[in-house]
């Protein structure tokens, strides 16, 4: 889909344009895909990805000041990589091997909130049947593998979306994710998250009709602008 057709999806889908980035997203991941380390215990990956906008509005004084202070500007960031049964999923799966400041460190950019990597890991790695380090690793791998749609770049006033065409921009930029397999959930009717399935090797989106449901029910939900 060439940028002008995708801008002008994004007006008939949304009803709004943040403003095509002058710049392709691209995926450079850190480990191939013939290298991913394969755990266990678990039916396959749910990548969620927050709008770290709507996050903070909606928390409001409870949100991360790392990632929400005056001078933070973070757009989608990873809030999390979560093994998942075709029914339920698992946590807290034991103590689990401990993270240090050095790995948690490494993952900032893209999880902006020590509190979140420590959490993530408690609730979540430790049912991944991986350690740490590669726990971190395919999360990195998973977020890179996502094309994020350009039209939320750039957005500087709140603007109104449906919850479907949210995933519909997702979609368009990634192609073969079903429309069962990805769901946009919002909390205080503020988009916050955008969960997408794939397979535990990351080669492939797949379908979650239970991740699916759980979708935000709103008609329309605000998208809180960057700062």
């Amino acid at each position: 889909m060439s940028r002008l057709i995708f801008c002008i999806a994004a007006v008939l889908l949304a009803g709004f344009v943040a403003g095509c980035s002058a710049e392709d997203q691209t995926n450079n991941p850190d480990i191939t895909s013939d290298s991913i380390p394969l755990g266990e215990g678990f039916d396959f990956y749910v990548l969620s990805l927050s709008w770290s906008p709507g996050y903070c509005v909606s928390e409001g004084g409870d949100a991360d000041e790392r990632q929400c202070g005056p001078d933070k500007r973070y757009a989608f960031v990873v809030h999390g990589l979560w093994p998942q049964f075709e029914r339920g999923y698992p946590e807290y799966c034991g103590d689990g091997e401990k993270i240090d400041n050095r790995l948690a460190g490494s993952m900032i950019d893209i999880m902006p909130s020590y509190g979140l990597i420590y959490h993530q890991w408690r609730k979540h790695g430790t049912c991944s049947g991986l350690t740490p380090e590669e726990y971190f690793d395919v999360t990195r791998a998973a977020y890179n593998k996502i094309n994020l749609p350009p039209s939320f770049s750039g957005l500087t006033e709140t603007k109104t979306i449906t919850p479907i065409s949210v995933e519909k921009l997702f979609q368009a930029e990634n192609s073969g994710i079903p429309n069962d397999g990805i769901a946009a959930t919002c909390k205080r009717n503020y988009l916050r998250d955008v969960r997408i399935c794939l397979t535990k090797d990351l080669a492939s989106f797949r379908s979650c009709p239970e991740v699916d449901r759980n979708y935000c029910r709103s008609r329309s939900m605000a998208v809180a602008p960057l700062k």
